[in-house]
């Protein structure tokens, strides 16, 4: 971020820092320099900032797919208007609701600064907070269901269905014909997810989940994984030949064990969804626009103030949530 130092002042904007891993207490409320736009770049006035289950892993040890030096802002995705922008920067965007995606640090903050090219307009129609839930988990989950190709009739495994992907990916796939299992813990999630069009809504912390959903479809044809360990291996057995796995996430720690020699021998395909950055924002706009059109509709299941963004890390880590999770400001 350009003009931010990797320290707290006593002076500044209000943010929340990083200053070494563990649990979600080190994250600590603390003043912050203000950010200055650099050439080509634009400062957000933060509304909201997403918070993503990579970043609660970030925290706890380290890991994840960025690195930054500590002390440091954690977050990477916010959502606001523009309130100042450097040179070059056509200064018809001040005052326009966007919402951008930082490289996984600033977001957690009154302001953020980002290239002008990784902003993405947030149309009239639109609330902002509902841009901002679907801005890294609707972008993930269009391009998930790209991906794997759904046709009308086949039969999906969702799992992690109540969560901010989850809850998508079971709306998207069902718009596209799908029959859809979601996999939930919980009466409250297996309800919610009924409610999200999910032909069937099944207790994977139940013994013997996997008859169930035999029981509902049969086999499967595509699993989208976003829990990893043993349910995504679990899930992996139900897929009949030719199906899909799209492994995604780890909520359970670890990714499946699942081997491509083995898929192979029983012709189910893994495919890894990936995109570029200008992807990455193009499926963002995409589903925007789908929540406009009412194809989609994020689900904020909580909301905390900035200044308690560990406790919104501590109910993530616990399993308390539902949906989106967002900081407000």
């Amino acid at each position: 971020m350009s003009g931010l130092t990797n320290d707290p002042v006593e002076d500044g904007m209000r943010a929340v820092w990083l200053k070494e891993f563990g649990a979600p207490e080190v994250l600590v409320p603390a003043e912050a320099p203000d950010p200055v736009p650099g050439p080509g770049q634009v400062l957000i006035e933060v509304k909201f900032a997403n918070i993503t289950f990579i970043e609660t892993q970030f925290r706890a040890t380290g890991a994840g797919s960025f690195t930054a030096e500590l002390p440091m802002i954690l977050g990477n995705g916010v959502g606001g208007a523009v309130g100042a922008v450097g040179d070059g920067v056509d200064g018809d965007l001040l005052g326009r609701r966007v919402v951008a995606s930082l490289g996984g640090s600033g977001g957690y903050a009154e302001k953020a600064v980002v290239d002008e090219a990784a902003l993405v307009p947030v149309p009239d129609e639109l609330a902002l907070d509902q841009a901002v839930a679907l801005l890294a988990d609707g972008r993930t989950a269009m391009m998930l269901v790209r991906a794997a190709g759904i046709r009308t009739g086949d039969r999906v495994l969702v799992e992690a269905a109540a969560g901010g992907v989850g809850t998508l990916l079971v709306q998207l796939a069902a718009a596209d014909g799908a029959r859809v299992v979601g996999l939930a813990g919980g009466a409250h999630k297996i309800e919610l997810v009924r409610g999200m069009g999910a032909e069937a809504a099944i207790d994977y912390r139940v013994d013997g989940w996997e008859q169930r959903v035999r029981e509902a479809v049969g086999g499967v044809d595509v699993v989208f994984d976003g829990v990893g360990g043993a349910v995504g291996r679990a899930a992996f057995e139900l897929l009949e030949r030719d199906g899909r796995m799209l492994s995604y996430g780890l909520a359970s720690g670890s990714w499946a064990d699942i081997s491509p020699d083995e898929a192979a021998e029983r012709g189910v395909q893994l495919i890894q969804a990936r995109s570029n950055p200008a992807e990455l924002r193009e499926l963002t706009a995409q589903a925007l626009a789908a929540a406009v059109a009412g194809r989609l509709r994020p689900l904020i299941g909580q909301r905390f103030p900035l200044d308690q963004a560990a406790a919104a890390h501590a109910a993530i880590g616990k399993r308390a949530t539902v949906g989106k999770t967002l900081l407000e400001l």
